[in-house]
């Protein structure tokens, strides 16, 4: 099962149009602020979304909501191929968003409680980790492959290979086995309940109205949820990378190497997640505010090595994502694993379509490389609420 997780999680992110696509946006007319406001439509489907599909995920097979996902995110992206102009763009990103909200939640879910069937809940960071960073490495193969792509067949054919990528992680997600729930010992198989679709709705609203209880009444789960939220919504950085790489003078096929530095050091902070899971919160803490410096360090260099900084302290923040979000699956303790998470999810979308209406606003006086930069003021906050956010680890030993 472990091989396939992380083939699915890869699969995810072997899609050659992710270094590109900001940058067909804007060959085809759009300004920055109509990109931003694109980066909206997409983080706001996906929040809407994001609580109910998590409860769906409660109540219904979470290996054909993995199915689902990359089966919407696929079209989103044919659509821009096929008709290029901001309407299909938007189209592509309600599609993505609604495909995002589907996995997000859910497969974190599923990971855990698949191990818990086993008994081997304890080695759930370790395999988050690899599978995060088989995902970033899938990212930078694309990365690196878009290069190439790009110059043999141009937009279209980055994209017909981001479609195919989508389609292999569906047939991985129907091959992956699925055990009953077993975060909660009262806890029954849902798709082996009777009752109707007004059973199913019942269950979806006890579900529902179940997971956002633990996320708003037990303190360490408020709180972690909060974390990961935070943590989640930063990565809303990266949209702006392939910008900020063509505003130091990088050309279309130069853009995808500097990209491909941040993506490998997430690759790297992700595979050490395992073996840093029981380090105290103080070191994570430190860690942040040590991103926010390279980050802001970095954009505001005006040349390409600034993209040194930034990598480093991308691939700090994606340890200590990672990290969290392992430790908040442990402090769930009720049965609706998938709805919590999916809060979390859904404050990582409020805070990332923040951050992109703030890009779309400060566009008209500021510069993307000054905006990038005072993005980092709100990682430098999350590093002080770090110590009493983060929960302390799992008393089972971690693999």
């Amino acid at each position: 099962m472990s091989v396939r997780i992380v083939a699915y999680e890869a699969l995810q992110d072997l899609i050659p149009l992710y270094p590109l696509y900001q940058l067909l946006f804007e060959d085809h007319g759009l300004t920055s602020t109509e990109i931003s406001t694109l980066f909206i439509i997409w983080s706001a489907t996906a929040f809407l979304l994001e609580i109910p599909s998590g409860a769906l995920a409660d109540v219904f097979s979470r290996r054909k909501l993995l199915m689902l996902g990359p089966a919407l995110t696929g079209l989103g992206y044919a659509a821009w191929i096929t008709v290029p102009s901001y309407a299909a763009f938007a189209l592509g990103f309600v599609l993505w968003g609604a495909g995002s909200a589907l996995i997000s939640g859910t497969y974190e879910a599923f990971v855990y409680d698949e191990l818990a069937a086993r008994g081997a809940t304890a080695k759930y960071a370790g395999l988050l980790g690899k599978a995060r960073s088989a995902a970033l490495t899938a990212n930078l193969t694309a990365t690196l492959l878009a290069i190439p792509l790009f110059a043999l067949g141009g937009y279209v054919l980055v994209g017909v290979l981001s479609v195919i990528s989508c389609l292999a992680q569906l047939i991985v997600a129907a091959s992956l086995p699925e055990a009953a729930r077993v975060a909660s010992a009262d806890e029954t198989d849902p798709e082996e309940e009777d009752g109707g679709w007004r059973g199913a709705l019942e269950r979806y609203v006890g579900m529902l109205r179940a997971g956002l209880q633990e996320a708003s009444t037990s303190r360490v789960v408020r709180r972690a949820v909060g974390l990961v939220a935070l943590l989640g919504g930063f990565l809303a950085f990266d949209e702006y990378f392939p910008l900020l790489a063509r505003g130091v003078g990088a050309t279309t096929t130069l853009v995808p190497l500097l990209i491909a530095g941040t993506v490998a050091a997430q690759a790297i902070g992700g595979a050490l997640a395992g073996p840093a899971y029981r380090l105290p919160a103080s070191v994570f803490a430190v860690g942040l505010g040590a991103t926010a410096g390279l980050i802001s360090w970095g954009s505001l260099s005006g040349t390409a090595a600034g993209f040194v900084p930034i990598a480093v302290g991308y691939g700090v923040m994606q340890l200590v994502i990672v990290v969290a979000d392992a430790r908040l699956q442990d402090a769930i303790e009720g049965p609706a694993r998938a709805t919590v998470t999916s809060v979390s999810g859904f404050f990582a979308e409020v805070f990332a379509v923040s951050v992109y209406a703030g890009f779309a606003l400060g566009a008209v006086w500021v510069s993307l490389p000054v905006l990038v930069a005072g993005l980092t003021v709100p990682v430098l906050l999350t590093a002080l609420i770090t110590p009493r956010s983060l929960p302390a680890p799992s008393e089972k030993e971690t693999a």
